[in-house]
């Protein structure tokens, strides 16, 4: 049980990472409302294939810009982020 919350937190991670390199291109920081922002979560897993074959390069590493990707990550909530209910 413990190895598969260390291969959750890893994929958490390697996700984390991934969604700062994309959320870092300014036509996509345009792109997204607020409530985009809010929707985005790392707990996704498609891109995992957890069965069949695979091939690792220990060698070769991912290619994301950890500087720019920092500056792109959103700020906390605050109590004017969120939106009034509808009929308030």
């Amino acid at each position: 049980m413990l190895a598969l919350h260390l291969l959750r937190s890893a994929l958490v991670h390697v996700n984390t990472l991934l969604l700062q390199d994309i959320l870092s291109e300014e036509k996509r920081q345009k792109r997204l409302t607020d409530a985009d922002r809010r929707a985005l979560s790392p707990l996704f897993w498609t891109h995992v294939n957890p069965y069949g074959r695979f091939e690792l390069d220990v060698n070769s590493r991912l290619q994301l810009d950890l500087t720019a990707a920092a500056t792109a990550v959103p700020g906390p909530r605050s109590g004017q982020d969120e939106a009034a209910p509808a009929g308030r």
